[in-house]
């Protein structure tokens, strides 16, 4: 049966630009030169007969005609790229990873060995940024983010909602446990985020509040954590991100009282499970953050 099919690399090239609605960025993914990128897409457009891209002061977007293909498109090369992946018997691929800096270096890279051993043929690579990548257009296959209680993102699953406890150095206080009372004679490390230290010591039963101390410097909580490590104060902090520290012997939790201020979830686009490098990637952050997850209350099923 005959089929009118364009050049392949020109329709990755097409795909690729009209999700980014960027020829740089297609060329960035797909490791080829923007003039690379322009050359195939201005090809498709003279087989085509029609205008793909309208050219704008700065960059391009996806003309009605261009919209119209990339939708059909877009599913056609992720079900090549799902039955490549169907004649491995084991995953093979990349695997890009986009996380917040804190949580990407306090809880992933201390793990990622782990599954790098488990799947030698998965290269994962991981982005740490504050900016949320765009899954749906393919800039990360999946994105780590926090939550607060009360937002969430689509697609989303709870990878932990681990309480927040005080954590001190090994050497900070006469006992392995503190009351509110002790706590108060250091220095309490905060984030610039928010001021969670009058909370906890209102659960602890404290109630002498203006003798907890609301004001002084705020560092970022991979600044806070340095600073406990170094037995500067004590800190307020989730439990998985100091996980590997207090296995290490370099911090203790010195207060068994805590409470949940959101969690980390794990972001994905429509589709991205039917690759199978993704799958197990996903598959070993659920189990990894089993133990930091208060339930199984939001897992998606998978497509």
């Amino acid at each position: 049966m005959y089929r009118n099919l364009p050049p392949l690399n020109a329709l990755r090239a097409f795909e690729a630009a009209g999700r980014h609605q960027s020829f740089s960025k297609a060329a960035e993914e797909l490791g080829v030169s923007h003039s690379s990128i322009s050359r195939h897409v201005r090809g498709l457009e003279d087989r085509l007969g029609v205008q793909l891209f309208r050219e704008l002061s700065r960059g391009v977007a996806l003309s009605p005609d261009g919209a119209v293909y990339l939708a059909e498109v877009s599913p056609a090369l992720d079900a090549i790229a799902t039955a490549t992946d169907g004649l491995a018997e084991t995953p093979q691929g990349t695997v890009t990873v986009n996380a917040e800096p804190l949580f990407a270096t306090k809880w992933v890279m201390p793990r990622l060995g782990a599954f790098t051993a488990a799947h030698p043929d998965i290269e994962v690579r991981l982005e740490a940024s504050r900016h949320l990548a765009d899954v749906a257009r393919y800039e990360a296959d999946l994105a780590i983010r926090f939550v607060h209680p009360g937002g969430a993102y689509p697609g989303s699953e709870l990878l932990s909602d681990a309480p927040l406890h005080p954590y001190a150095a090994p050497g900070l206080g006469d006992t392995p446990t503190l009351t509110p009372e002790q706590i108060l004679r250091y220095p309490l490390l905060r984030d610039r985020r928010n001021d969670t230290w009058r909370r906890w010591f209102a659960l602890a039963g404290w109630e002498d509040m203006d003798a907890v101390p609301v004001a002084g410097w705020r560092l970022r909580t991979t600044l806070a954590i340095e600073a406990a490590l170094a037995g500067q104060g004590i800190l307020l902090v989730s439990e998985e991100l100091v996980a590997s520290d207090v296995a290490a012997g370099r911090l203790r939790r010195v207060s068994d009282v805590g409470f949940s201020e959101g969690g980390y979830y794990l972001v994905r686009g429509d589709g991205a499970l039917r690759r199978k490098p993704v799958r197990a990637f996903r598959d070993w952050l659920l189990e990894e953050s089993r133990p930091w997850r208060s339930a199984e209350v939001n897992s998606q099923p998978e497509s």
